[in-house]
């Protein structure tokens, strides 16, 4: 994953290095400005698509950070500011907030505050783009812009998508499940002249087929045993927008007929109506079938496919556009960092080789499922292999270690339905007289190095506390991830207590 990068304001190069190496160690690259101007400069070039939050000091000659904040949101309102000053008081902090910045501190400013600072500032900003993706999702208003990935196969998938959007041209998407049917035909109705109007979503493999008439083009009360009241069909639901008629090779012979009449005539006919009803609709479908194949075999009309097969748009599966899995992962974790409130900064390098040699058969919509469930198991900064257990024999055959399984306290021991106790204090003696102490010199009289210390200390501890590895790394100060990884490091073995 390609670190955020964050743009670092200050006329002072001693604090602006300061700041440099808080974010860089937490996994952040930087970019710095010495002056306001800088940075408007560096945000208006390539450059500044990159930034993902800027930290801006308010005292600066020249144009100051409250100027430079206001223009900054007025150019990018939803670019997350951090403003710190030497000198802060509350009028200052309340029209600083007022003017769109995310947080405030007086410097110097520790380490921990300041990280806390970005990383709750740039999760409050991936909810906000989740939400206004959501906004233009419910309006029918997104855009090929909302599609992650920039590999020439999808690049070629939007060209065609945008063409397709400036007529009214019937549209067939094809591809396998999970690679994002549904969303090339939201992008492709949000860049319609159509945008912002009624967008009707229906999977026509999932529903009944004794229901398929009825779901679709509506019933009169009284028609048929339990239609109680009047009902308007998908189509009508869809009138002056697009509907998406998902897996539509799934119809059933009489329910093709009755939409090739509907393509035909731009007509449906409820149940019961004593007259067809006009439909101003524009159809989109898309199949995961071979639908030319399903015509040969009799399975699917011929005349029907040729209505649907105007424009088709092929989607490749994700194993065919492997250069779209790293942005795609960066999304997901940024998703599920703000939603999750966890604090992932991406994949290790050698695993992110590993995921892209997979074939992902179930595309796009398994690697978001994988990830979603790495997160939320990883302990650490960045994803591992551990945190891929599904994935352990691919990482295995590559050489990636996975490390030691992740187990809870009563996995390790013999007896789990009698937790073994930890020692009483008083027995702490007995350790130290069996060989528990640590000597921090070796033979020579020298001090041993630092790595042989730490793997005794480890020993010692996983003896002292008889393995129970949450209480083990409590005690070494260190999270259980960290321990693991230490273990690995030192080929300490952990034996079960008989």
């Amino acid at each position: 994953m390609i670190a955020q990068c964050i743009l670092i304001v200050d006329d002072d190069p001693t604090q602006r290095r300061l700041m440099q190496a808080v974010c860089e160690k937490a996994g952040y690259s930087t970019v710095q400005a010495e002056s306001g101007e800088t940075a408007l400069t560096i945000l208006q070039s390539e450059q500044g698509g990159e930034v993902a939050l800027i930290m801006l000091d308010l005292r600066m000659p020249g144009l100051g950070g409250m100027e430079t904040l206001k223009r900054v949101k007025s150019m990018q309102d939803d670019m997350p500011v951090i403003v710190l000053t030497a000198q802060g008081g509350i009028e200052t902090v309340v029209e600083a907030m007022q003017n769109g910045a995310a947080d405030f501190f007086v410097k110097p400013a520790s380490p921990e505050r300041i990280i806390v600072s970005i990383n709750n500032a740039l999760n409050i900003s991936t909810l906000k783009g989740e939400v206004s993706r959501l906004k233009r999702k419910r309006e029918g208003a997104m855009g090929f812009g909302d599609l992650v990935g920039s590999s020439p196969a999808l690049n070629n998938v939007m060209r065609l998508g945008r063409r397709a959007a400036a007529s009214t041209i019937p549209i067939l998407i094809t591809g396998e499940s999970g690679v994002g049917k549904e969303m090339i035909a939201r992008a492709i109705q949000g860049s319609s002249e159509r945008a912002r109007r009624s967008f009707v979503a229906v999977n026509c493999g999932a529903i009944p087929e004794n229901l398929v008439e009825s779901i679709l083009f509506g019933h009169e009360k009284g028609s048929f045993t339990g239609a109680t009241a009047k009902h308007e069909g998908k189509f009508q639901e869809a009138n002056g927008g697009t509907i998406f008629l998902d897996e539509v090779g799934d119809l059933p012979p009489d329910m093709q007929v009755k939409l090739l009449r509907v393509l035909q005539e731009g007509e449906v006919d409820p149940i019961g109506a004593k007259r067809p009803i006009k439909v101003d609709v524009r159809v989109i479908s898309a199949t995961n079938r071979d639908l030319a194949e399903e015509v040969k075999h009799g399975r699917f009309r011929e005349d029907l496919f040729y209505r649907l097969n105007v424009f088709p748009v092929h989607v490749p599966p994700l194993r065919d556009r492997i250069e779209d899995v790293p942005a795609l992962i960066d999304h997901f974790i940024q998703r599920y960092n703000a939603e999750e409130r966890r604090n992932v900064r991406g994949v290790q390098h050698e695993v992110m080789e590993v995921l892209m040699q997979q074939p992902w058969p179930g595309n796009v919509r398994q690697l978001e499922n994988t990830i979603f469930r790495a997160v939320v198991l990883a302990e650490g900064a960045y994803l591992t292999a551990r945190d891929f257990p599904l994935l352990a024999a691919e990482f295995d055959a590559a050489g990636v270690d996975c490390g030691p399984p992740f187990v809870e306290d009563d996995e390790l021991d013999a007896d789990e339905d009698a937790p073994r106790a930890l020692p009483h204090p008083a027995e702490f003696d007995d350790v130290a007289a069996t060989g528990g102490e640590l000597d921090a010199f070796d033979p020579e009289g020298h001090l041993r190095p630092l790595n042989d210390i730490e793997r005794d200390l480890i020993e010692l501890a996983i003896e002292t506390y008889n393995g129970q590895m949450t209480e083990v790394a409590r005690r070494l100060g260190m999270g259980r991830s960290t321990l693991y990884r230490k273990l690995r490091d030192h080929d300490i073995q952990v034996k079960r207590a008989s």
